[in-house]
């Protein structure tokens, strides 16, 4: 679908009859050509990129799709197109094989695909507090985390959630084996929680929640495991090394531009999720994505990154996760955060 610009800016008027190009089907896209530099709109011009999510789009993303509508894009110089991704996994490769120029990204599977020869690095996480929780419905009679012993959670092994829910049992005073672990895929969780065979599930509380209140009827109940005192990176920004090196300013106003586009989804929540209305089939009823994007917002910063601008990143945060994603078996080892991280881009909040 083709969004028209939806502000006017007297520095850009040039730009303001530009047309954005948002993609909500799957498919892989050619991604651009790199050499020009995003330059901020001078005299119009904007600069194709591709940003292939980690998942079909749901209230998290309302920000990007809010960003394109209202022209902050193209303010920096950017023609922004947005597909969807099947897993984080998927979107780090994606993003390797340079099939896209970027990428939204779990950092669970982008460290885990970093140690594994996958030509990338993060630009800026903008989840910086873990949204992965235990949940279950509020009359299931699981009150508290110590009620999880003798019953059935639903997980996905080998993605950060289940990785890490030892971690998380360890920190609320229970063994593993108090609880009883069924596996399955992200549909198939929610089905059996749906249906009664399992007991809760583990995942992101701010976009399954949301999804399962509104089917069941039902009000949800969430152990997070940062309320545990266990947290780590989730979900930010990723680009090709070659990306990095060759068209930092590309890579720069990507950044600038995501985070100017949270900025404003913060203050306009309703208007950010009717942005995003109908952009893909599997994408939830508008209400949902407001409660989605609504409990997204607490998640965009740390005790570190309180007050700054979305996507700042403090490097003794990507030195924690690091270190836990390493106790939990994600990593091969704790690598010294520029590994992983491109340290030298951080957002311009006065853009």
């Amino acid at each position: 679908m083709t969004l028209t610009r939806g502000r006017t800016m007297a520095a850009i008027a040039a730009a303001a009859a530009a047309m954005l190009t948002i993609t909500a089907c799957g498919g892989t896209s050619t991604p651009s050509e790199t050499t020009p530099a995003a330059d901020g709109g001078a005299e119009g011009s904007t600069t194709p990129a591709t940003l292939m999510l980690n998942w079909y789009p749901y209230g998290e993303h309302a920000p990007l799709y809010y960003g394109v509508q209202e022209g902050i894009f193209a303010d920096h110089g950017i023609d922004l197109t947005i597909e969807p991704g099947q897993g984080s996994t998927r979107t780090a490769q994606a993003v390797g094989g340079q099939q896209v120029d970027f990428g939204w990204s779990d950092t669970a599977a982008v460290l885990s695909n970093i140690d594994q020869g996958v030509d990338i690095k993060s630009i800026g996480v903008f989840l910086q507090t873990t949204p992965s929780a235990v949940q279950v419905f509020a009359d299931s009679g699981i009150e508290e985390p110590a009620d999880l012993a003798g019953r059935t959670i639903a997980v996905s092994a080998g993605d950060a959630p289940t990785t890490t829910f030892p971690l998380f049992l360890a920190d609320v005073g229970l063994n593993p084996d108090e609880v009883g672990q069924q596996n399955l895929d992200s549909a198939g969780k929610m089905a059996a929680l749906l249906a009664g065979r399992v007991d809760g599930l583990i995942g992101f509380a701010h976009d399954q929640g949301p999804n399962l209140a509104d089917k069941s009827g039902r009000e949800m109940r969430y152990f997070r495991y940062s309320d545990a005192g266990l947290n780590f990176f989730s979900n930010g920004l990723i680009a090709h090394n070659s990306t990095i090196a060759d068209n930092p300013e590309l890579a720069q106003a990507m950044l600038d531009a995501t985070s100017e586009s949270y900025a404003a989804a913060i203050e306009n929540p309703e208007a950010a999720v009717a942005a995003m209305v109908g952009v893909d089939p599997q994408t939830p009823p508008e209400h949902v994505l407001l409660q989605q994007w609504q409990e997204t917002i607490p998640l965009l910063s740390t005790p570190a990154t309180t007050g700054q601008a979305p996507g700042t990143n403090a490097e003794e945060d990507w030195t924690s996760t690091i270190a836990t994603l390493s106790d939990a078996g994600l990593l091969q080892s704790a690598k010294d955060p520029g590994e992983y991280w491109a340290s030298s881009f951080a957002p311009n909040a006065g853009q």
